[in-house]
């Protein structure tokens, strides 16, 4: 791993937290993600399950974590399996975690290798009434490969068809949902690390760069500085290209006169970040542009004064609706007698922000939570209104991600340049 090692504290405290929600005489079973194949004997760069990452801060593969607090042996109460390493693997793949490593790194001390999780599962299974099995419950969730977890849940149904099985995934979404201090400081690093691929670009955008040139520009960047890369795929997108929503080509010539939207972030330790801000390709903003752009930015900041406890996603989008629509008239797009005898259920703004102003972010940019849910202490989400103008080929979006505390919203991207004008001076430096 690229990032610098994490106290197993976080670790420690997170599996305590997650077994106080379980029923008596329980166990909780939690696999790593697959290598994900491409063609031949390629693969695709592994990419840590998110729950067993935050239960034991484990980044390997063909990794399993049980949780079994009511065990009759108190070494059966935290385990760890891993992948056992022998000379091969250690040529030709490279190091994976000793059983001191993954002590030091989890605070778990009970550790075997994979060879030995069935026999072991099959003892623990003697003793337990409930089997907590994980799933990808997300609400955007597409998933349409056969994932370890649904092989491990398919397996584990066949052989021991009579336990009572219990859906982890909501626990973990109700734990995932609060950041604790060291989370929120590592959120804080992928943000930091953002900060700086982006002011990179500030001085490289010029007439006749290319999309993907920015892209390099930013892997740059986010790598020397510890990050895997981009938290997702990043958007970089000039003129016309910004009204798709998720533009993923990148690969236009930028021209003077157009505006590039770019949705860009790194992560770090798994932790990620969320940006999207607008650059004129000339170094100067039209006056329509800057219009549409000022007035996107006084939303999105109207929005940030909403985020506070009490209130959630859905009634926030609501009333981020009725700040966008009064901007929208202001800017000749939408007329006020229209709004006036528009559906409530489908409003005229919609034309031209389609999309949610915001989503929980941790360990997935779209993270798990609920929309129903009041916002708490703790609570990490991206605010970005956006306006898309498909007639003039021009799309602004702003994105900032806002940490929920009790004195009222930070601003954990308030050091990335986001006026207007600061933006120009800072281009034509």
């Amino acid at each position: 791993m690229k990032y610098s090692p994490i106290s197993n504290t976080l670790f420690v405290e997170n599996r305590k937290r997650f077994i106080k929600k379980l029923k008596p005489g329980s166990l909780a079973v939690f696999n790593s993600n697959d290598v994900m194949p491409t063609n031949a004997d390629g693969t695709m760069l592994f990419t840590q399950n998110s729950d067993i990452f935050y239960l034991s801060g484990i980044d390997q593969e063909e990794s399993i974590l049980l949780l079994f607090p009511d065990a009759k042996s108190e070494e059966y109460r935290e385990v760890l399996f891993l992948r056992e390493t022998n000379e091969h693997i250690a040529i030709w793949e490279g190091h994976k975690y000793t059983k001191e490593e993954a002590l030091a790194t989890s605070g778990i001390k009970t550790v075997y290798w994979m060879s030995q999780f069935k026999q072991i599962f099959k003892t623990l299974m003697a003793q337990c009434e409930n089997v907590y099995v994980n799933t990808n419950e997300h609400t955007r969730a597409s998933v349409e490969v056969e994932t370890r977890d649904a092989r491990f849940i398919k397996w584990c149904k066949e052989s021991y068809p009579i336990h009572k099985y219990e859906r982890a995934a909501p626990l973990m979404h109700d734990l995932r949902t609060i950041k604790s201090k060291v989370e929120i400081d590592l959120i804080q690093q992928a943000c930091n690390i953002t900060e700086k691929g982006f002011r990179r670009l500030l001085g490289f955008v010029k007439s006749g760069v290319w999309e993907y040139e920015i892209e390099a520009e930013l892997i740059h960047e986010f790598i020397r500085n510890r990050s895997r890369g981009f938290a997702y795929s990043p958007i970089i997108a000039s003129g016309k290209n910004a009204n798709v929503l998720h533009y993923l080509a990148n690969n236009k010539q930028c021209r003077a006169g157009e505006v590039i939207l770019l949705d860009v972030a790194a992560e770090y330790a798994n932790y990620v970040s969320d940006l999207t801000r607008c650059l004129p390709v000339g170094g100067k903003f039209t006056k329509r542009q800057k219009a549409v752009y000022n007035a996107v930015l006084r939303v999105q900041r109207e929005a940030i004064k909403m985020m506070k406890p009490g209130n959630t996603l859905e009634n926030l989008n609501k009333e981020v609706g009725e700040v966008m629509q009064e901007e929208l008239i202001k800017l000749k797009l939408l007329k006020r007698s229209s709004v006036k005898k528009q559906d409530p259920k489908a409003p005229l703004y919609k034309k031209y922000f389609m999309h949610g102003t915001s989503h929980y972010m941790g360990l997935d940019v779209h993270d798990v939570g609920s929309f129903a849910r009041p916002f708490e202490e703790g609570v990490v989400l991206t605010c970005e209104p956006g306006i898309y103008i498909r007639a003039e080929k021009l799309g602004i979006r702003l994105e900032n991600d806002i940490l929920i505390t009790k004195k009222g919203p930070v601003d954990l991207m308030k050091n990335i340049p986001i006026e207007a004008d600061e933006i120009e001076e800072l281009m034509n430096r």
